[in-house]
């Protein structure tokens, strides 16, 4: 599957290591521990896009794992943050978000959709690959896909990159 993620209101989440290194580190256990396959991932100052395969058949359960975990993770870690100076606002925004999701207790960090999209030929999985990987070259983050740290574009195109992934 190919799917994106967004913050709430779009915020822009993603400007500290440890905010991107949590990411990280909670696909690496969903890779670990939940079966997910993780082909490649860009990981954009709001968003996340992936393509992922579940091995149990079960994609929803995966995703819903990580994006409950990162969620409740990322606002302690912003909470607790002493450097954060937009403790207040981010708080503020995530609580807002919250209070019009019934299904939220607390505040509420991801926008509840996915937008995934079954990958069903090569052509699809090298367009959405190629997608991924320039997503931070259209941005203007970089020149190169392979330039931004946080992405599977360094492991394509020989490096290592700050995860192990599973090649397609």
């Amino acid at each position: 599957y190919f799917v994106s993620f967004a913050t709430v209101y779009w915020l822009d989440v993603f400007v500290r290591d440890q905010y991107f290194d949590k990411i990280l580190s909670t696909l690496d256990f969903c890779r670990k521990k939940k079966g997910m396959e993780v082909y490649a991932y860009c990981i954009m100052t709001s968003h996340v896009h992936l393509i992922f395969r579940a091995k149990n058949s079960n994609p929803s359960e995966v995703m819903k794992t990580l994006k409950v975990y990162s969620s409740k993770e990322l606002q302690k870690m912003i909470n607790d943050n002493p450097q954060e100076s937009r403790k207040k606002y981010l708080k503020w925004m995530f609580e807002r978000a919250g209070k019009q999701n019934s299904n939220v207790t607390k505040g509420q960090f991801w926008q509840q959709h996915n937008k995934p999209i079954e990958l069903w030929s090569p052509e699809v999985i090298d367009q959405k690959v190629n997608y991924i990987h320039n997503n931070p070259v259209e941005s203007g983050f970089v020149q190169e896909p392979e330039h931004w740290k946080y992405s599977s574009a360094i492991d394509y195109a020989g490096g290592k990159g700050l995860m192990d992934i599973d090649y397609i």
